[in-house]
């Protein structure tokens, strides 16, 4: 479907080997919205604060935690139990998914999930909602996610969050 895959880190492998860009996502949700399924698997503090996609459904894959770890210098996240209960609320087995992310990483860890409960055609968006960072230490915008993405491809995105396509844990079915 695409050559996202090729030279991938493999923090963003997945066991089903199937990649697209975030670009080719929209496209493809565009030319049959009905039959597939864009998945944003960040955290609702990432969909407030750093935007989403209107046509994505939000279930995310973790939790933070809000307990500084000094030695990583960041606030570590925990696995949500009932992930993958809520995506079968909205997605079959043979439904084709899109899981995107921050940039890929936790993206290719929820494919990975999905596959061992036996999903067959779910894509990683390997450039997820905010892209990769730029790596030039002569550029203004070293370390800023600018390089590719959802929002950096011009796909529609919003700080307005609703609460369709929201699926949080202990949210009514």
């Amino acid at each position: 479907m695409t050559e996202a895959g090729a030279n991938l880190p493999k923090g963003k492998q997945t066991v089903l080997g199937l990649y697209v860009t975030a670009r080719e996502a929209y496209g493809q949700y565009q030319a049959a919205p009905d039959k597939l399924k864009i998945i944003d698997v960040r955290t609702p503090e990432e969909y407030m604060w750093t935007g989403h996609a209107p046509v994505a459904w939000k279930i995310p894959l973790v939790a933070v935690t809000y307990q500084w770890d000094a030695d990583t210098k960041q606030f570590p996240v925990r696995p949500l139990p009932d992930f993958l209960a809520r995506v079968q609320r909205i997605a079959t087995p043979d439904d084709t998914l899109m899981v995107m992310c921050r940039s890929g990483g936790r993206g290719a860890m929820a494919v990975n999930l999905l596959a061992q409960a036996g999903f067959k055609k779910v894509y990683n968006i390997v450039d997820g909602m905010e892209g990769d960072a730029v790596e030039d230490p002569d550029s203004l915008f070293n370390g800023r996610r600018l390089k590719n993405g959802w929002k950096n491809a011009g796909c529609p995105w919003t700080y307005e969050l609703t609460g369709d396509r929201l699926l949080l844990p202990g949210m009514p079915g």
